[in-house]
Formats: structure tokens, sequence, C-alpha cells
């Protein structure tokens, strides 16, 4: 498996099981987060598809990195894991740690 693929879907799951696992949070039942997480993911498709399209790239990868699968506008599959890894760890640190405060 490609190491951009792998190192993607292991983010992915890490940071699903620190939320299940350990924070609990209950994020993924709100509103909220998957408000922030469309207007993100509006957000990513834009610059990313500028970044990544194959026309023009300013970003190119390596092909043998990621499975290859580019959707939309060219963008790498994985780059959406990646970054619904990376927003989500930093909201559910945010949340963690503002309900710590909120309890002194």
């Amino acid at each position: 498996m490609p190491e951009y693929t792998l190192l993607t879907l292991l983010a992915v799951v890490a940071v699903a099981a620190i939320e299940l696992l350990w924070l609990r949070t209950g994020i993924f039942r709100s509103l909220q987060y998957w408000l922030s997480m469309a207007i993100v993911m509006f957000f990513q498709v834009l610059v990313d598809g500028w970044l990544t399209k194959l026309s023009a790239p300013i970003v190119i990868y390596n092909p043998v990195h990621h499975a290859g699968v580019r959707f939309p506008w060219d963008i790498p599959v994985e780059d959406f894991g990646f970054g619904w890894a990376m927003v989500t760890l930093v909201i559910l640190v945010w949340v963690h740690l503002g309900r710590r405060e909120e309890a002194r």
C-alpha cells in the first residue's frame, strides 16, 4: 500500500479512536462539528483542486506514494482523510481543553 494512503488511513483511525475511546467529547453527534467540516471541505476542494490540478499543478504528488484515485478536480482522495484527521484532532483538543478549564 502506498505510504500516503497508509498514513492517511492510520491518521483517520487514530483520531476516531482518540475521540471514541479516550476524550469522548461527543463532537461526532454535534451539528456544529459537521457544519464546520462541510465548510472546511468546501474550501479544501477549491484550494486543493487549484493546487493539484493535473493540467498545471503547483503541488506534484509522486504516484508511487498514493492510491492514484483523484476526485474531484484531480485531488488525491487521501488529502480529504488527512485534512479530516488534522482538523478533527484540533477541534477535539480545543473542546477537551475548554471543558477542562471550565471544570476548574
